[in-house]
């Protein structure tokens, strides 16, 4: 029986030795090593020798079995690497091809303008507040001088959740939400970017939800003059040192006095053309005084503290930078227009 392991063990090492393939070398491995294999079957009959044999015996077969198993794994790692060499002496590679470049994005130009926004007012030593685009009435009208019967809840037709929540008409509402928190101490100096929705028919210039950033100072001693210069700095900031301003009386139930604030036209430069409807002036924002019952409400003293407000879109502000004609171009994801605005 020792012989004839010793007799296996040549011969499934001289297949090893010719085998070409890794299959070759799998059908070797189930013919000599498998449970139906001569190894198997030879010491399926070691219950016939005696007992003194017996260990004789299985030391030579588990001998016999590893050399076998480790010519297996030698010859596996051998075609292994043969079969790259033969890979790649047969594959050549053109080192001088260009390589894959991958599309990589920027920011979006209304994101690209808020961000240029938020980094003027926060020079200015403004922080950002942010809010809930589901409102409640209260906060969205009723701390901003609207009550219900308001006839200037005309003004913004609003998406109604229930009749105490909607989705919020402007981003005032974080001003007395940011107030409340002050517990009737100022200074209060924020800027409240976000999103906002209005029922309107989408069109070149109107959209039912767009973007829009509130400013908000409050202290002991602020003037309208402070306004007038804080928006006269931002316009030379974003459309060019030569930019003039101007304020407009107007109305707005949260400011008492309420101003719209123009610009120079960078078109004809203040001389009149179709842009600006032959005005010299294009619209650009809205501001006022805050109004004292809004800071009273929001639990500050209108005898000790006053303030202003203003509030602008971006969509707007972008379209005036970059003259662009139809609002809806931010909105469409056209990668033709987004692609002019990077900044790399």
């Amino acid at each position: 029986m020792k012989d004839e392991l010793y007799a296996l063990q040549e011969q499934a090492l001289a297949d090893v030795e010719k085998a070409e393939q890794g299959k070759e070398l799998q059908d070797i491995k189930v013919k000599f090593l498998g449970k139906k294999g001569p190894i198997t079957e030879v010491l399926r009959g070691m219950g016939k020798l005696s007992a003194e044999e017996r260990p004789l015996i299985g030391q030579v077969a588990n001998e016999v079995r590893g050399s076998i198993q480790e010519a297996i794994e030698k010859k596996q790692q051998t075609l292994k690497a043969a079969e790259i060499e033969q890979k790649l002496a047969s594959e050549t590679i053109d080192v001088t091809l260009p390589g894959v470049s991958k599309a990589v994005g920027h920011p979006h130009p209304l994101t690209q303008v808020i961000e240029e926004i938020e980094d003027f007012f926060l020079s200015m030593g403004y922080s950002v507040a942010e809010g809930p685009e589901v409102e409640s009435d209260y906060y969205n009208f009723e701390a901003l001088n609207l009550p219900k019967s308001h006839p200037a809840r005309d003004m913004q037709d609003s998406f109604y959740i229930t009749e105490e929540l909607l989705l919020r008409t402007q981003t005032s509402p974080v001003q007395p939400r940011t107030m409340e928190k002050m517990n009737g101490r100022g200074p209060v100096k924020i800027i409240c970017p976000g999103k906002v929705y209005r029922r309107d028919n989408d069109d070149a210039t109107h959209s039912h939800q767009f973007m829009q950033i509130e400013g908000l100072v409050v202290d002991e001693n602020i003037r309208m003059s402070d306004l007038k210069g804080t928006l006269e700095v931002f316009a030379k900031e974003m459309f060019g040192e030569e930019r003039d301003i101007r304020l407009r009386p107007s109305f707005f139930p949260f400011t008492e006095p309420s101003v719209e604030v123009d610009i120079s036209c960078s078109i004809c430069q203040g001389k009149g053309c179709s842009v600006c409807k032959q005005t010299g002036w294009i619209e650009i924002l809205g501001a006022g005084m805050v109004h004292p019952r809004v800071l009273e409400m929001a639990g500050f003293d209108p005898e000790k503290y006053t303030g202003f407000a203003f509030g602008m879109g971006p969509d707007r502000i972008a379209m005036l930078k970059y003259g662009i004609e139809d609002i809806r171009h931010f909105y469409t994801n056209d990668l033709r227009f987004i692609q002019q605005f990077n900044r790399k």
